[in-house]
């Protein structure tokens, strides 16, 4: 069993990364959506929460097409002698994309929910509008985020799809605990297969029963 620690110390390494990047733009984007009123609103909405429905497989193949060494960021990286594709960094921005819409739906409730009276009563005080965000708006707003977060972790230590589309299948260097699963049932080692399912399997309940306990359920994946 000790070769199951590797997958499951890079998935924890990989996830880590996806989650801190989705908090950061998946915040952001959360909190644009949820104060800016326009039509378009909704068609950016509906955007940026493709990777929930797209099929995996497929999210890989864009990403392919975009970080390849012919894709258009890509061959852009291949100049300062960047590579993605089949590195553990692939990996990340391959969670992290999958992941992402996750935090966003969390954010973006989480935000529509503060109370504006509140924010209004800053300004009044001559808050600036940065201040009020870090102080006010966020704050209030975390618990939301922080349970969108958590789901995202959880989505990250499971992908599947994109990351063996992006980043392969290279035992110690980008092999994941859900791709060393793939690989141990093909290979027949229903021992490590079975213990990488349980230390998954756990590990996402812990997640879930955290993220339940931060938000009601039906709050994580609605937004007004």
């Amino acid at each position: 069993m000790e070769q199951a620690w590797i997958p499951l110390m890079l998935s924890l390494k990989v996830a880590g990364w996806a989650t801190a990047l989705n908090i950061v733009f998946g915040v952001a984007a959360g909190f644009g959506l949820a104060r800016w009123h326009s039509g378009a609103r909704d068609l950016i909405d509906s955007l940026l929460t493709l990777p929930l429905v797209m099929p995996p497989t497929v999210l890989g193949y864009y990403l392919l097409v975009l970080l390849g060494r012919r894709g258009v960021f890509g061959a852009w990286l291949d100049r300062f002698d960047i590579q993605l594709v089949f590195t553990w960094q692939g990996a990340v921005i391959a969670s992290m994309v999958v992941a992402f819409p996750l935090v966003l739906k969390s954010a973006r409730a989480a935000f529509e929910s503060v109370d504006p009276q509140l924010e209004r009563a800053a300004r009044t005080l001559g808050i600036s509008e940065t201040a009020i965000f870090f102080r006010v708006t966020l704050p209030l707003a975390s618990r939301g985020i922080l349970a969108g977060a958590l789901l995202a972790f959880a989505r990250a230590l499971g992908e599947f799809g994109a990351t063996l589309m992006i980043a392969g299948n290279l035992p110690g260097r980008t092999q994941t605990l859900s791709v060393a699963v793939y690989a141990a049932v093909q290979a027949g080692d229903d021992s490590t297969a079975n213990f990488l399912v349980l230390v998954t399997s756990v590990t996402c309940v812990v997640i879930l029963v955290l993220a339940g306990r931060l938000v009601p359920q039906h709050s994580l994946m609605t937004s007004r």
